[in-house]
């Protein structure tokens, strides 16, 4: 699809909504052209501005007042668009024009400006969300900012990147390596990532700064032995001043990682959250996503948790998988909830570019669309019965039908370290490659970025450029 920009600056909005309606395709942005040839978007800006689409047919165009003044003149641009694009497709978006990732943010933000009406009525009448989901965006807002509250200025919270799996899903497109593959990495990674850690904990210790959650991400921690596990947990809990900790997760997302050795190590060093991910129970789902377990397998591991303590488990389901049908996915949350799983995240499949999915030229059609969406309306109807709360939401592109992810659980057991980084409440220290640490100013909102390298093989080749980089931390905070 070809969007021509003429005498404005808002061709990245405009690229993104208008990849709202055309998922599947390429976007191409033209700033300086002589013609806008069809098919085609145009946006221009002279003594109106104009929106006009020529797509198969289709030949249509709007005009709004100009403002002179971006913010005003941005949304009404996009609005013209989106009101066109609805009109060519036949599509109402769930989330109207927004395209952002952190929607509750906004809402919280339009909250502290004009109020939970206002909130609502912003989103619904300039942004084009439906009732539905404006509720949804309220409703976590209210349940995020209990947790919100406990964050102080010196709060900070620590992610710790494990970039191994046992194999790729073909929806992922996370940088990892699987094991088979990156064997002989472990032991160094595992070796230089502690002196990270150290590095790291003494750079909190010197500002005075206070942990609240800790989080083992990747990848697959629990790819790593019981021994290599419990060195990396036990760096953390000797390194930082835990006393103030709250949370301490570990994804165990792959339950053919999941051993009983591994649990207990967890079990020593504090973990007290975990994450056991089966995505479907249906073996032919699971098969077809590239996912080396049978269901069987996680239902055999979140026993096994069980019986080793854990008494706070999350489990994620994905929406919209190949193969998957609205009676196999609604089986699935159902089989959560009969066993009681704490936290219960609810993810809408994503259309990442570099997945094995995209590669092999799976597309998102409006069949798939209204599938995904009538599994999200049957989970939150089944998690709101059983009294589990959204407790914390986030947006991605490319997503089966314009959705979203939502994260559910039952009251108490809100992940914390979930709602601090998706809200951006505070500093987050990373560790380990992929890392991104993110400084906060709570003074002025201001957020600064510390990139660690994204491959195992790059972070154990310029370890000593990483520690360098750790320096940034006290220059920003002095």
């Amino acid at each position: 699809m070809n969007l021509y920009v003429k005498n404005n600056r808002f061709w990245f909005e405009l690229e993104n909504l208008t990849r709202l309606f055309f998922p599947n395709e390429k976007i191409n942005v033209f700033k300086e052209f002589e013609a806008a040839t069809p098919p085609m978007i145009f946006s221009g800006l002279s003594d109106k501005i104009t929106v006009r689409v020529e797509i198969n047919g289709f030949k249509r165009e709007l005009y709004g007042e100009i403002a002179n003044d971006d913010v005003k003149d941005e949304l009404t641009t996009v609005q013209l668009l989106y009101r066109l694009l609805r009109e060519y497709s036949g599509i109402n978006q769930p989330w109207g024009l927004l395209t952002g990732v952190r929607p509750v943010k906004l809402f919280r933000k339009i909250i502290g400006e004009a109020g939970i009406d206002g909130a609502r009525e912003k989103f619904e009448k300039e942004f084009f969300v439906s009732r539905k989901k404006t509720e949804l965006a309220a409703l976590t807002e209210e349940n995020e900012r209990r947790i919100l509250s406990l964050s102080t200025p010196e709060s900070f919270s620590l992610y710790v990147g494990i970039p191994f799996c046992p194999s790729r899903c073909s929806y992922c497109s996370f940088v990892m390596a699987s094991v088979e593959r990156a064997k002989k990495l472990t032991e160094p990674y595992v070796r230089l990532l502690r002196e990270e850690i150290k590095a790291t904990a003494q750079e909190a210790s010197n500002l005075g700064l206070r942990l609240e959650s800790v989080y083992f991400g990747g990848g697959t921690p629990t790819t790593l032995s019981a021994e290599q596990l419990d060195m990396l947990l036990s760096e953390v809990t000797n390194s930082f001043d835990m006393s103030h900790c709250r949370e301490f997760t570990v994804e165990a997302g792959r339950p053919d990682t999941i051993t009983k050795e591994k649990l207990f190590a967890l079990k020593e060093n504090k973990v007290d959250r975990i994450s056991i991910n089966p995505q479907t129970v249906s073996d032919d789902v699971l098969k077809e996503i590239g996912r080396r377990h049978t269901a069987m397998q996680f239902y055999d591991a979140f026993s096994l948790a069980r019986k080793c303590g854990f008494d706070n488990i999350n489990t994620d389901l994905i929406a919209g998988l190949p193969k998957d049908t609205v009676e196999g996915f609604s089986h699935s949350l159902d089989e959560m909830l009969r066993l009681g799983a704490e936290c219960i995240t609810v993810h809408t499949l994503c259309m990442k570019r570099a997945s094995t999915l995209t590669q092999d030229g799976t597309v998102l059609d409006r069949g798939v669309a209204e599938s995904t969406a009538k599994m999200l309306e049957y989970a939150q109807k089944r998690l709101t019965e059983e009294s589990y709360i959204p407790y914390y939401l986030y947006r991605q592109s490319r997503m089966a039908g314009n959705l979203e992810n939502v994260g559910w659980s039952k009251k108490g057991f809100e992940s914390l370290y979930n709602v601090f980084v998706m809200d951006e409440t505070h500093t987050i220290l990373a560790c380990g490659s992929g890392g991104v640490t993110k400084l906060k100013n709570q003074s002025t909102d201001h957020l600064e970025r510390i990139f660690n390298f994204k491959y195992p093989y790059e972070y154990i080749d310029r370890f000593d450029e990483i520690i360098e980089r750790k320096s940034g931390i006290s220059r920003f905070y002095g």
